[in-house]
């Protein structure tokens, strides 16, 4: 498995690359912004992106879909109860930013339990709403693909609408926190961590904070 990440626009949004060696195939998770350097990058690597996939559906995380589905002609997949986030802008954010933006509907909507080949390399679905009531998280070659559900040292804003903290602490310990200790987890913003890691030390989770 091929697996690459960029720190992408003002908010430093982790977009990640997921290919398969043998096939060339790839996924793009949550081209947040500057889609010339996704696109660059899948070039380097010799990658012809066959899916975009969000982990939900706020602005920071969907912003240069428009530019890399232009250019790749992938399929573009979501949860399906933040599906409505791609065709609004009040449900995506952008209405609050400088530009307002919309998408056509999801080519494919996703629900917990799913799985998305990609070339020979497997995608779970791990539905972890909480952030907003659609989101993912990503199991691939024993990698967590964590979004805004886990940070290193946090967790992700619930006051947001549709957020919910109950229930996105329920979402980690119940869907993620299981993994081995050893897992490694890649949030949507800042540094990788592990299971371990946050099970042991992240002050949301261990009552401290939340």
């Amino acid at each position: 498995m091929i697996f690459e990440g960029l720190s992408v626009g003002p908010m430093d949004n982790n977009c990640y690359i997921i290919g398969c060696g043998e096939t060339r195939e790839a996924a793009v998770i949550d081209p947040g912004d500057e889609g010339g350097r996704i696109l660059r990058k899948l070039e380097d690597l010799k990658l012809k992106c066959s899916c975009i996939i969000m982990t939900h559906g706020h602005i920071d995380h969907i912003g240069a879909l428009g530019q890399v589905l232009d250019a790749t002609g992938a399929q573009v997949m979501i949860h399906e109860r933040d599906a409505g986030m791609l065709t609004s802008p009040g449900r995506n954010l952008s209405m609050y930013t400088d530009t307002s933006i919309k998408f056509k509907a999801a080519d494919k909507l996703l629900i917990d339990g799913d799985t998305v080949m990609v070339g020979k390399v497997e995608l779970k679905i791990i539905h972890t709403p909480g952030h907003t009531p659609g989101g993912i998280s990503i199991l691939a070659g024993g990698k967590l693909i964590t979004g805004d559900t886990l940070f290193a040292g946090s967790v992700g804003r619930s006051d947001f609408p549709g957020g919910d903290h109950d229930q996105l602490i329920r979402s980690i310990k119940e869907k993620l926190l299981v993994f081995s200790p050893e897992t490694p987890v890649y949030p949507g913003h800042g540094p990788a961590s592990t299971v371990g890691e946050e099970s042991k030390n992240n002050p949301f989770l261990n009552g401290i904070w939340g």
